[in-house]
């Protein structure tokens, strides 16, 4: 019996020692705290709720993609999130996440939500794999905001489904397109998001639902009528 306990000890230590070296750090720093930007943002979303939402948007990005082990995933140790004085939305680049608080101050809208959906993308272009750097843009910035509209916020000023020009046109309007193979293949963007990982090609499509892209695309305007 004691050696019985012994084990299951030395098994849980074991355990919990494999989930500590694969764990997650989770850092925010607000670059611009004295702007109006950085005021709204420790007053309106905070670091507490944004280090939540990294950690929920990494769990919600591994169910999408569907890698429920870690060696699965990317191997990333740390996420940083920045609230800078810059131009534009958001960009991430080398595990670290910049998010304009000029964008903060000047929302007018649910600025908690907005953010919480930015976090959403841009942690997903963290934990993505983008074909070596030989996928179109516009599939990589689709994949983004194909999570953060299965995570439920899209914002309402969106692309409705049918509408855009070319399925790699980007952001929503690929959105919409993966949600609709998503519609023909429960896990489409889980095994597109595999195949990403070593390089790139449009037959992907076609591997995983029969149909290239372009009969896709045009099976899915004609559903919608657009």
């Amino acid at each position: 019996m004691a050696q019985n306990s012994i084990f299951l000890l030395s098994l849980l230590i074991t355990v919990a020692g494999l989930h500590a070296a694969h764990a997650v750090d989770y850092t925010v720093t607000n670059n611009a705290a004295s702007s109006a930007g950085g005021i709204r943002f420790n007053n309106d979303i905070g670091a507490d709720y944004s280090l939540q939402t990294l950690a929920s948007a990494a769990d919600f990005i591994w169910k999408v993609f569907q890698q429920s082990a870690d060696a699965d995933r990317k191997s990333v140790a740390k996420v940083s999130l920045f609230i800078d004085n810059m131009d534009g939305v958001a960009y991430a680049s080398n595990n670290e996440i910049h998010v304009s608080a000029s964008y903060i101050a000047g929302y007018s809208g649910d600025v908690k939500k907005e953010i919480t959906g930015v976090l959403y993308h841009e942690s997903t272009h963290i934990w993505q794999w983008n074909g070596n750097g030989q996928a179109p843009g516009g599939l990589i910035e689709g994949i983004a905001d194909f999570v953060r509209l299965r995570a439920g916020y899209a914002p309402s000023h969106w692309v409705q489904p049918g509408e855009g020009d070319k399925w790699d046109q980007g952001y929503d309007v690929t959105a919409r397109f993966l949600d609709y193979c998503t519609s023909l293949k429960d896990g489409f963007v889980a095994e597109l998001n595999n195949k990403l990982k070593t390089g790139y090609s449009v037959n992907y499509f076609a591997d995983i639902l029969g149909k290239n892209v372009d009969q896709l695309w045009a099976d899915y305007k004609a559903k919608y009528g657009k």
